[in-house]
């Protein structure tokens, strides 16, 4: 068991279509901590942040790539998370910020979930 994070974009067109995963994180705590602040700050209803999906719009990803970028990710635990791992992960999360920023330009809807 562990935390499995996933970003995936869904066509607003189709949404009953499968969605595309465009980035997959195994234990990357800190990146969760960052996602679930935006979860709850957006109005999210669930007690746990777990199997629950927060969209990303462009100022998310602007914000988001700002604090990577200045090492700031929240110190997030938990008992499955693992421990910090934002170096390992840094060059993910900027293309990821990339794939996100490509799929909105496209009329897309990016979405984050996670399972632990």
């Amino acid at each position: 068991m562990g935390l499995d994070q996933y970003a995936y974009v869904v066509d607003p067109k189709n949404p009953e279509a499968d969605s595309r995963e465009i980035a997959c994180w195994r234990k990357h705590p800190n990146l969760q901590g960052w996602m679930e602040s935006l979860y709850f700050k957006k109005g999210g209803k669930e007690e746990q942040f777990n199997c629950v999906a927060v969209k990303i719009n462009a100022e998310d990803l602007d914000a988001l790539d700002l604090t990577i970028n200045n090492k700031e990710l929240p110190e997030t635990q938990g008992f499955f998370f693992g421990s910090d791992s934002d170096d390992y992960y840094k060059d993910q999360d900027i293309q990821f910020i990339e794939d996100a920023r490509v799929a909105l330009d496209k009329g897309m809807i990016v979405e984050y979930s996670s399972w632990w």
